[in-house]
């Protein structure tokens, strides 16, 4: 029994595909002419899940990179790396944790390739993403999920006492 319930799960990338992508350069060409060029760089990012039907799953992995300096904007990189996932024979935990830590650290080496290049070809030097542990992030998620759920608990409890 125990073999045909791992026969039945399966996990299999189907496409990898930019969705949306932007990069911006307010401040060019001034910008190339500073000779002191340290600006504070600021990262985001999150990602987001579609469920398509028939087993199919589309997880985003949203990054946004801005490079700014005394209020300037240096650059600013918006991306959006997609990925399309069958995903049969997993519930719950497990097809949360392959949804919320698996399919972005699938999509991040393609999302840091294309930012860096993109930063480079937009004249700045060259920009590497410093890897991301997205198992720590996903339980992170998990425990604020928690905890937001306890508090809410403690408020309505509070609130029928009243």
């Amino acid at each position: 029994m125990a073999e045909e319930k791992a026969a039945e799960k399966r996990l299999t990338i189907g496409k990898i595909y930019l969705k949306d992508f932007s990069f911006e350069s307010p401040q060019a060409p001034a910008v190339f002419r500073q000779n002191d060029w340290k600006p504070q760089t600021d990262l985001n990012l999150r990602s987001s899940h579609t469920a398509l039907g028939d087993n199919q799953h589309e997880v985003v992995l949203t990054i946004t990179v801005e490079a700014k300096a005394d209020d300037k904007s240096f650059f600013l990189v918006e991306l959006q790396q997609a990925g399309l996932f069958e995903i049969a024979g997993y519930e719950g935990e497990e097809l949360g944790a392959i949804i919320g830590s698996f399919c972005p650290n699938i999509l991040f080496p393609y999302a840091r390739e294309t930012i860096a290049s993109l930063i480079q070809k937009g004249g700045f030097p060259e920009f590497v993403l410093q890897p991301i542990n997205f198992d720590a992030l996903y339980l992170q998620s998990k425990q604020q999920q928690a905890a937001a759920q306890a508090e809410g608990a403690a408020q309505a409890e509070t609130a029928e006492k009243h």
